[in-house]
């Protein structure tokens, strides 16, 4: 594991914590999220990683003395002064508290975040982003509770520029992070109107050098993303997924059950090329990334089951093939993948990525031959293959 070494995976809300965190202390930090460094669901379960991190969570910090320590809060607040230099120096000790009563309220709102916020911000949220299943009942409730914290946080900003004191703190940090997926999904002008202060609060942060170096700039929804029975996702757009508001003639179960039911050749692949809309939809190959530990081929075919169980919540905006080659101890697995929107959607569900970190992944281009062969070839079963240089071995569809 590298010295001094931030371990997560993409755009985790909690690792900003420790990152806006560390750009007040100056603190130097490298962060592992992609690839060779760091591959979320193989890395975080090695034997070395659990060694030093026993629950395998993210994110995790490594320090370059040997210290290690997870949890989002308790590395945000390790990293507030900048290691080895004095807290005067650079001021950072105001992000904690600078007395014993302000960091009583430091650590109070930080709570409030985890305890209050959060909770409600995901039962709403996630939904529209298709990570949870929708429950109208509990959606309901979580609204009624994230406008009641968001009137709590109003009252307490009527006088205040920041949560403690005359600075940003680590108060501020993390409450930031735990409304961000509210404020960029359904905090509509309507809905967050009534809570001035707030807004005025949370744009403050945002405008601040730290938090800009960490989040770039922060699109406030202007459209309440809604839940729609299908994907979950809203009515405008979903800004990860890059989904077009727009319905697609593109009917994916209606290509599924042509795959299902009727010749590949003669009637799913015309059928396919015929409706396939690029606009909402986009094509994908993704190759295993470590072959060399590919030993039987049972075991390789139950990684790609395990994956696609894991990704049953996927199922409606997404088709793929997937194939193993080769025999016992010499085998390599790639598949072709057809998904909703311009963008991998793995990323906004811890739980769908265990897997697809252990994955390249690049984008096909429809009109180019390469994409068409690939496309026939995999949805077939059938063919050269020749960019694999092993021979089919059996394959497994995820629709």
């Amino acid at each position: 594991l590298s010295p001094q070494t931030l371990y997560t995976y993409p755009e985790n809300w909690r690792a900003f914590k420790a990152l806006i965190a560390a750009q007040y202390s100056g603190a130097r930090l490298r962060v592992a999220s992609a690839p060779p460094q760091f591959s979320f669901g193989h890395t975080n379960r090695s034997p070395q990683f659990l060694k030093k991190f026993p629950l395998g969570k993210v994110p995790a910090f490594e320090g370059d003395d040997g210290f290690c320590v997870f949890e989002s809060n308790a590395i945000a607040y390790y990293g507030t002064p900048d290691w080895g230099l004095n807290w005067a120096l650079i001021g950072t000790e105001e992000l904690r508290g600078s007395t014993p009563e302000a960091a009583a309220a430091v650590l109070q709102w930080v709570n409030f975040a985890d305890s209050d916020v959060v909770p409600p911000a995901s039962t709403w949220v996630f939904p529209t982003l298709g990570i949870l299943h929708y429950n109208k009942q509990a959606t309901e409730v979580a609204k009624e509770e994230v406008r009641r914290v968001l009137g709590v946080l109003d009252g307490h900003l009527r006088t205040r520029t920041f949560l403690v004191g005359e600075r940003v703190s680590l108060a501020d940090i993390s409450l930031v992070c735990a409304l961000l997926w509210l404020y960029k999904q359904v905090l509509d002008p309507a809905f967050r109107g009534p809570f001035g202060n707030v807004n005025r609060w949370f744009l403050t942060c945002l405008n601040q050098p730290q938090f800009k170096a960490v989040l770039g700039e922060v699109q406030l929804c202007q459209r309440m993303a809604q839940f729609d029975g299908v994907w979950g996702h809203p009515e405008g757009s979903v800004p990860a997924l890059t989904v077009p508001c727009v319905p697609s003639p593109f009917v994916l179960d209606e290509f599924k059950r042509k795959y299902s039911n009727e010749d590949t050749l003669t009637v799913a692949l015309p059928h396919f090329w015929e409706h396939f809309d690029r606009e909402g939809w986009s094509l994908w190959y993704c190759q295993y990334r470590y072959p060399e530990e590919l030993s039987q081929t049972f075991m390789s075919c139950n990684l790609i089951t395990g994956m696609f169980q894991r990704l049953d919540k996927l199922r409606k905006n997404a088709f793929a093939s997937v194939i193993l080659f080769g025999g016992d101890n010499n085998s390599s697995i790639s598949g072709v993948w057809v998904m909703r929107g311009h963008e991998l959607a793995f990323t906004l569900c811890p739980d769908w990525q265990v897997d697809y970190e252990s994955y390249s992944w690049r984008r096909l281009d429809p009109d180019s031959a390469e994409c068409r062969t690939l496309v026939t070839e995999y949805f077939l079963w059938e063919g050269d293959f020749s960019h694999v240089g092993k021979p089919f071995n059996q394959g497994k569809i995820f629709k």
